[in-house]
């Protein structure tokens, strides 16, 4: 092989692993062996032997790994709350009086109807404010504003 056909390969091998990583949609799959590839393809046009370029590829890749990828998951940790989290602390009103002890009540938070049961057991009657306390499933667990 040429030394032009060694360039192109490594070239190739850099948008198939951007291609990968964007297809992937995880976050920082394949991208340490993209640059890599990059790196191998500078050893190409410098004109070193391929065995030279293929460990400069893996080397790169390991390399690259093992400094990158603890920063890149420290920055991907960055949760966004769900719907379920965001709904605990917010107010809603009884549409259905809650009582436990028959399993009856609902409640209307943010325009949805929930299926409700009071947080202490004690009924809550029609039109009354609650607090969501917790979501328990598609149940929303609710204590008595009015107490």
């Amino acid at each position: 092989m040429t030394g032009t056909t060694y360039i192109v390969m490594w070239a190739v091998a850099f948008v198939f692993f951007v291609v990968v990583e964007v297809a992937n949609g995880a976050g920082l799959f394949s991208i340490w062996f993209a640059v890599a590839s990059i790196i191998a393809m500078f050893f190409a046009i410098a004109k070193a032997p391929f065995v030279v370029q293929l460990a400069a590829f893996v080397v790169g890749s390991i390399v690259l790994l093992l400094v990158t990828r603890p920063l890149a998951k420290r920055v991907q940790k960055k949760t966004v709350p769900t719907n379920y989290e965001l709904d605990v602390g917010q107010t809603a009103v009884v549409i259905e009086g809650i009582d436990n002890t028959v399993n009856k009540g609902r409640v209307k938070l943010n325009g949805t109807d929930w299926s409700a049961r009071s947080v202490d057991g004690r009924p809550i009657s029609n039109g009354s404010t609650v607090t969501v306390v917790q979501v328990s499933g598609a149940k929303l667990i609710v204590s008595d504003n009015n107490k």
